[in-house]
């Protein structure tokens, strides 16, 4: 009978110590491995499209300074891991493949992350995107043009390029159907000699035409303002402006011949920075899925992480050849103003062929 007494006192005692242990919150291990630590440098870079160095010392502290620790049920994610997820997916685009290398990190969790650290990375345009600001900058940039094809008096080149994504849907998706027919961001940049971004705008439907991007840009405004000096090159689909300089469509003579050649080479730095932009960063190159708001400020980040690899020098892989081309596009609609300004150019442009290209 004692013997039955305490085996109950015991029984009730341990019956009471689980009740104790399950009221207690409960800790769970998280997977923490360090990617840092896990691939070597070749293979991060594959992943991350930076070394480990540039991450560290770089992109984690813009990040670090204004980033909230997101959490999944009471499980802090770590600043790092919350950048090295959206570089994942600016190196994919895809967020199951960011899911499959971070581990037992929900969907929606890598949603809410990649917008976050996208509009950290984007506030920082006016750090990284921007055009030479001093004189000493300037003539290195007009030195720099001029090596490649002897164009004098270069600031930069301009061109478009279409960023796909889904139907928006709503009543005005079709705004978005470029002239290929699929729905996209036409996004304007102005490129410097050593393929850096000076200028970009991330806002335009589709259907835009690249001359209408420019003329409701801060660029013409500061062109017009005399805040900017020297020769924007674009190609003809743009007017020919005092400050922005276009091919000739048909040369009749060996000096005019010489210009289109020099210009459509220098011009196709920009052309070879969208190739290089968009190996780096992937996700610019497939049928983005996300809000419109979000795809621009996705394009901006992008851009901003662009231009800190040219910067420190941290480059992915070799630039990849871009033949010379002419695109000729439309004719440009201008009203009575802007035809004023297209006659100026033009007298511009004969001015620079008779002085320079004879």
């Amino acid at each position: 009978m004692d013997d039955l007494v305490i085996y109950n006192e015991i029984n009730a005692e341990i019956n009471e110590m689980i009740d104790v242990l399950n009221a207690l919150p409960r800790r769970y291990i998280r997977n923490a491995e360090n990617p840092l630590e896990f691939y070597n440098e070749k293979q991060f870079l594959q992943r991350y499209r930076f070394s480990k160095d540039a991450i560290n010392q770089i992109i984690l502290p813009i990040v670090q300074r204004q980033l909230e620790l997101t959490s999944n049920r009471g499980l802090p994610i770590p600043p790092l891991l919350c950048l090295l997820i959206a570089l994942r997916y600016y190196a994919t685009g895809s967020f199951q493949t960011v899911c499959g290398d971070l581990r037992g990190i929900h969907q929606s969790t890598v949603c809410r992350i990649l917008k976050k650290v996208t509009y950290i990375i984007a506030g920082e345009i006016r750090q990284y995107i921007k055009f030479p600001s001093t004189e000493q900058e300037v003539y290195r940039v007009y030195r720099e043009f001029y090596n490649i094809s002897q164009f004098p008096r270069v600031i930069g080149c301009i061109d478009c390029t279409h960023i796909l994504i889904k139907s928006p849907g709503g009543n005005y998706a079709e705004v978005y159907r470029n002239r290929k027919r699929s729905f996209s961001i036409n996004v304007q940049v102005v490129g410097g000699p050593n393929l850096e971004i000076f200028d970009i705008v991330a806002r335009w439907p589709g259907r835009e035409h690249d001359s209408m991007i420019f003329n409701r840009s801060s660029v013409k405004t500061r062109f017009e303002r005399g805040t900017l000096q020297g020769f924007l090159l674009g190609d003809s689909g743009y007017p020919c402006l005092r400050y922005l300089m276009t091919p000739l469509v048909n040369p009749e003579n060996d000096a005019e011949v010489r210009y289109n050649t020099s210009q459509i080479r220098t011009r196709n730095t920009v052309e070879r920075l969208f190739g290089v932009w968009k190996r780096r960063f992937p996700c610019l190159t497939r049928t983005m899925g996300n809000k419109l708001e979000t795809i621009s400020v996705i394009i901006v980040a992008c851009a901003v992480l662009y231009n800190i690899g040219i910067k420190i020098k941290d480059g992915y892989g070799d630039d990849d050849h871009i033949p010379l081309q002419e695109n000729i596009q439309d004719g440009v609609y201008l009203n009575q103003a802007e035809y004023m300004q297209n006659i100026a150019g033009h007298a511009v442009r004969r001015a620079l062929i008779e002085r320079h290209f004879i």
